[in-house]
């Protein structure tokens, strides 16, 4: 343990603080604590705060009568950290120093100091929101940003303000942004502290473009082991590249005395505990470890920590509704955490496996779990404390509110929230079996529809890596074959089984048994597994689609699809635990085939039924349909000859009016009314908009109506447009139209010529030049406002002049036209003065 002699009080504030040895900081850290609620401390690796600053804390006056509560990130640093402190005072571990992770518990009457995962908080947050008897509430490691860390931390600081403003919070991280987290606690004083951390000296060993990475992190070791004394530490990815890099070392002898151990959180405790274990002397260890070693944990012994520069880390996607683990580079942040485990008890050395110059390109910081995870489990602890809104929590990094609101969405479709994201009492039972609401859901319905066996072994095997390890393909999608394992041990199909998670899944599978009381003599029954699956996951129930190929449509609307040869091919539906996330069909990884008859139990209350009117193009035929549909899966269809006339109607309108303009066709008659219209709309703007825009606004007031009945195309081709556009004008616009728009113009020969109205803004009036003999003027429309543009031909119709200053083309060019016109049409009059001639619509007589 630390020193915890008096030293002079040293205070640092957010803004530039000294940076002391953790002995003389302590000191200034009981001031902090005594003076201030909250206190943000910050210590590298190496310099024991999280068993020094707790024990030196004990005996404050402030904390007599009162517990110290820490937060660790991992369930095996609690541990080992309760160890630690325990031996330091030499006792048993539930005497003055305890643990509660879930599944364990070391603690006793006398226990002062407890040590506790960042979820046990949450829960005990939950049922004590004071958290009455706790004086100090240590967030240690706090620069790992987990879920659920920032949701403990937001959580105590509302109990602080409201219910116990003398509660004290210290956070504690290695790297974090004191100046940042001390802003969030109401500018909080930081205290900084240098350590005792040895001088460990970094090489670069970038592997080869083409050099897979558990060769180039087995060779590295191999050269350390044979370069360096002492034990070694290795960081790798995950469970998975920890095997192979075993394989690798197996392939050749490693020198005598030398043992290779494994170190991920899925190990049993006892596993755990013998990589964190001291070498026996003339012996030396290798432990390949996930980033659970990156903190909190020193192990003794090692000297050497090699470090393949990649983490994994959990990605949640709304839009999919999946979480996947994603295999990411170290921040740098974490790159000189991971380094200083080579330096926690005499000089190191680290390894790193990529360039020099790549360290720089490093993100500085983790990203925060917050923003990436499914929050789902935050979304139902945030209603258990009665807070529908996030906002009003003070949180370094808010969670995302597409996320949050994609949560609660299921949260509603499992029962656990009501109208304005209330907890419902099936919610506040989901959350007292501490796991995910999902499997929560299923295990409380399981057990409420006989299935508490199927519902337990499900829910074991779906908070656990696959039982089922490919021979270098993805395993069978089938999750009956799963569920048989777990009873009788026997491999299906040809594939290998992970040994370990059956293990660890048989292990939850009977404390989740006890939990929910289950009958010694009831057995998980594999044909239920599409059922409890489905309670799960009822937004990835699945239909078939029609046609070849195993495709399939989710309730959600995802496609998916099973791998050639599954044993589920062919099942008409799905349910779906595991797709792989990919587009347009996603590959389905875990799912178990469920009847319809099952769906139709499970979510009779959620089956949408609705009436669909389709209109077939090609036949003119409207056809109706009623539909059961669960989201976008379509359960039952059958035609409708007695469907209601305004569905009908409805929907015939929403057809007509897809896109920018009416699927309407326009008689010859209805096109030039509406030409007369939009002509009077664009001079006098209280007259109605007949352009696409405002057919298509205004379609339901004036079209609707007379859709009503009315099933075939050709019933809609007769209906009198024309008429259907006038009716939108008032009793004085009807009276007017034919001053203010004709139809037709008597010319001076008697003839009616129809105006044309195309362009509103030049209303054209095409006639023959004989016809206007005697017309002194332009005519006009309008309400005399607007003059026709004349367009001026000749005998035989062709084009010869356009005007709409008749006068000045009587006086002017009308004799070179005459002159043209003579040569062609001899036979026919062409006067000197057309203004005052008799107008003719035929050539001169014959004399």
């Amino acid at each position: 343990m630390d020193s915890v002699a008096s030293f002079p009080t040293v205070i640092a504030s957010a803004s530039g603080f000294p940076a002391l040895p953790i002995d003389v900081v302590l000191p200034a850290l009981r001031a902090a604590l005594a003076r201030s609620p909250n206190v943000v401390l910050q210590a590298p690796p190496g310099a024991g705060k999280t068993t020094g600053v707790p024990l030196a804390l004990l005996d404050e006056t402030w904390l007599i009568g009162q517990r110290i509560l820490i937060l660790e990130p991992r369930r095996l640093a609690a541990r080992a950290a309760a160890r630690r402190m325990a031996a330091t005072r030499r006792e048993s571990v539930g005497e003055t120093v305890g643990f509660r992770v879930r599944g364990d518990s070391r603690v006793g009457p006398r226990t002062r100091i407890e040590v506790v995962t960042e979820g046990i908080l949450t829960r005990m947050l939950h049922r004590d929101a004071a958290l009455e008897g706790v004086g100090l509430l240590v967030f240690d490691e706090f620069h790992e940003r987990s879920l659920h860390a920032d949701l403990g931390l937001a959580l105590a600081l509302e109990s602080q303000s409201v219910l116990r403003p003398e509660l004290r919070i210290l956070v504690m991280s290695a790297t974090l942004d004191g100046a940042r987290v001390s802003t969030l606690l109401d500018d909080a004083p930081v205290v900084a502290s240098e350590g005792r951390a040895y001088p460990v000296a970094v090489q670069y060993r970038p592997r080869r473009a083409d050099q897979y990475l558990d060769v180039a992190t087995a060779s590295t070791i191999r050269h350390v082991l044979s370069a360096h004394d002492g034990d070694v530490l290795v960081f790798l990815p995950g469970a998975g590249e920890i095997r192979s890099t075993m394989q690798r070392l197996a392939e050749q002898a490693l020198p005598i005395g030398v043992s290779v151990l494994p170190l991920f959180g899925a190990l049993s405790a006892e596993a755990q505990d013998v990589a964190l274990t001291p070498s026996p002397p003339l012996e030396r260890k290798v432990v390949l470890a996930t980033s659970i070693a990156q903190t909190s944990l020193t192990i003794e012994g090692v000297q050497v920590v090699v470090d393949a520069g990649f983490s994994r880390v959990p990605s949640f996607s709304p839009r999919s509704g999946m979480s996947r683990l994603q295999t990411v580079r170290v921040s740098r942040d974490s790159s000189e955490q991971r380094c200083g485990r080579a330096g926690r008890t005499g000089p190191g050395f680290c390894y790193r496996l990529w360039a020099a110059e790549e360290q720089h390109g490093l993100l500085e910081h983790d990203r925060p779990e917050i923003l990436d995870a499914d929050l789902a489990p935050l979304a139902l602890d945030l209603a258990l404390a009665g807070i529908t809104d996030a906002s009003t929590l003070r949180w370094l990094d808010p969670p995302p509110a597409p996320a949050l609101a994609h949560a609660r969405e299921l949260l509603v479709q499992l029962g656990a929230l009501a109208e304005h994201g209330r907890i419902t009492v099936h919610g506040r039972a989901m959350a007292r079996l501490a796991t995910h609401p999902r499997l929560a859901h299923m295990l409380l319905r399981g057990r409420e529809l006989g299935m508490t066996a199927t519902a337990c072994v499900v829910a074991a095997l779906l908070d656990e890596r696959d039982v089922l390890r490919g021979n270098g393909s993805a395993s069978d999608a089938d999750l009956r074959t799963r569920i048989g394992l777990v009873a009788a041990d026997n491999a299906r199909h040809g594939t290998a089984i992970d040994r370990d998670v059956l293990r660890r899944v048989r292990e939850q599978n009977h404390a989740w048994r006890t939990e929910l009381g289950a009958e010694r003599a009831d057995m998980a029954v594999e044909s239920d597994g599409g059922v409890v699956l489905a309670l799960a996951f009822p937004d990835r129930v699945a239909q078939r689609r029609r046609g070849a190929g195993e495709r399939y449509l989710l309730r959600s609307g995802v496609g998916g699809s099973l791998a050639a040869g599954a044993s589920l091919t062919g099942a008409p539906f799905l349910a779906v635990a595991e797709l792989d996330g990919q587009r347009p069909h996603a590959r389905i990884l875990l799912a178990a085939p469920i009847e319809r008859a099952e769906l139709d139990r499970l979510f009779a209350d959620q089956v949408e039924r609705d009436e669909l009117v389709s209109w077939n193009d090609t036949s003119g035929v409207i056809a109706v349909l009623r539909r059961e549909r669960l989201g976008a899966i379509v359960l039952r269809e059958t035609s409708v000859l007695d469907a209601d006339d305004s569905i009908v109607a409805d929907a015939l309108l929403g057809e007509l009016t897809r896109g920018v303009s009416l699927r309407m066709r326009w008689s010859v008659e209805a096109q030039r009314t509406r030409e007369r219209l939009a002509f009077l709309h664009a001079k006098l703007e209280d007259w109605p908009d007949v352009g696409e825009a405002g057919l298509l606004e205004s379609a339901r007031e004036w079209l609707l109506p007379h859709l009503a009945g009315l099933r075939r195309r050709s019933q809609i081709d007769e209906l009198d447009l024309s008429a259907l556009l006038l009716a939108r004008l008032n009793w004085q616009q009807r009276a007017r139209l034919d001053e203010l728009a004709p139809t037709h113009f008597e010319v001076p020969s008697g003839s009616r010529i129809r105006v044309d109205y195309r362009d509103p803004s030049t209303p054209v009036l095409a006639v023959r030049l004989q016809e206007l003999f005697g017309l002194e003027a332009t005519p006009f429309v309008g309400g005399s406002n607007v003059p026709l543009t004349l367009h001026l031909l000749s005998p035989a119709y062709r084009p010869v002049q356009i005007t709409r200053d008749l006068a000045g083309f009587w006086r002017g060019s009308y004799f070179d036209v005459r002159k043209e016109l003579r040569g062609r049409y001899p036979k026919h009059e062409w006067p000197d003065d057309p203004s005052h001639a008799t107008p003719t619509t035929r050539a001169k007589r014959r004399r």
